[in-house]
């Protein structure tokens, strides 16, 4: 049984990582990010009876970005079954950058190779069942007030503009998609489902009560409902490890080991069976995409605590 940490102690890790925040950068190709300060950082730990100790600027809400693509392909296989959602999407790590198109005009079919590269997202999106944008949005937003037992998550309406009007690149996506058939119906459609699901507003708390939820196999910690069918539970953390961390994964698998989820607000989701949910925020981004806090901080507790899966 692994100790349990006291704030005490978090609070002086995440002092001890603080420096790192110098060693990023913002991300500032989405507009309504830029203004963030690096030093603004928050740490959660969920356990799986249900304690949560916290760290920081707990307070601070930060968009999901591409956490949420975990949440949306729960949804999506609960929408439609995994085969139905595998043969649009594979289920390989690419090894390139999460807004490549260099691997879709190498395939064919021309699938994206996973649910976590943006071309993979864009596709999961399109997948949730709704009658509009909105519908698809909102069903979203309840899968994750179900999750957290927190109905005040909502979009952050600010950034999801910001991310629709600068989203050239993933029109492109979209539009190279729908000519092979990957995706249906209208682009800037799906483009709105996907720039809202990246534009949910969480804080570390309710981040770190997600991950605890996957690590928990899918069911609520309370209630012990099964909100995300085990099976499908264990696909989203298996997409964590491989692709989770954009083409860093194989390194954070090395040094780390524990499935997670970065987003470039600088949010990471982890979780870990046995355990519970860690959430990280610290808004400097390393060049590969992924918080730098965030990664130190969880490469000294999973180093401190054996956390490693492998």
């Amino acid at each position: 049984m692994i100790d349990k940490l006291e704030k005490p102690t978090l609070e002086s890790w995440l002092d001890n990582v603080r420096e790192y925040a110098d060693k990023g950068h913002v991300a500032d190709y989405i507009p309504a990010l830029s203004s963030r300060t690096p030093h603004q950082l928050a740490v959660s730990i969920y356990y799986l009876d249900g304690e949560c100790v916290q760290a920081g600027n707990t307070d601070c809400c930060f968009t999901l970005q591409s956490i949420s693509k975990v949440i949306s392909l729960a949804l999506a296989l609960i929408d439609n079954g995994e085969d139905y959602v595998f043969e649009r999407v594979g289920m390989e790590p690419s090894g390139d950058p999460f807004h490549s198109i260099y691997r879709l005009e190498q395939h064919r079919p021309s699938k994206p190779l996973n649910p976590m590269i943006n071309a993979g997202a864009l596709a999961v999106s399109n997948m949730i069942r709704g009658k509009n944008a909105n519908e698809k949005v909102g069903r979203l937003l309840s899968f994750i007030h179900e999750m957290t037992d927190d109905h005040s998550i909502g979009v952050n309406e600010e950034v999801a503009d910001s991310e629709f009007k600068s989203a050239f690149l993933n029109r492109s996506l979209l539009y190279y998609l729908k000519q092979h058939d990957v995706v249906s119906g209208d682009i800037e459609e799906t483009l709105d489902v996907y720039t809202k699901q990246c534009s949910i507003d969480v804080n570390v708390q309710q981040l770190s009560r997600m991950g605890a939820l996957f690590a928990n196999e899918g069911r609520d910690l309370q209630s012990n409902r099964q909100i995300i069918p085990k099976h499908f539970a264990r696909i989203c953390k298996t997409f964590m490890v491989t692709c989770g961390m954009y083409d860093a994964s194989g390194s954070f698998a090395i040094k780390v080991g524990i499935p997670a989820k970065s987003g470039v607000s600088g949010g990471v989701m982890a979780s870990l069976n046995g355990f519970g949910g860690i959430a990280v925020y610290g808004p400097a981004l390393d060049e590969k995409g992924n918080s730098v806090v965030g990664l130190k901080l969880l490469e000294i507790l999973s180093n401190r605590y054996d956390l490693s899966i492998f």
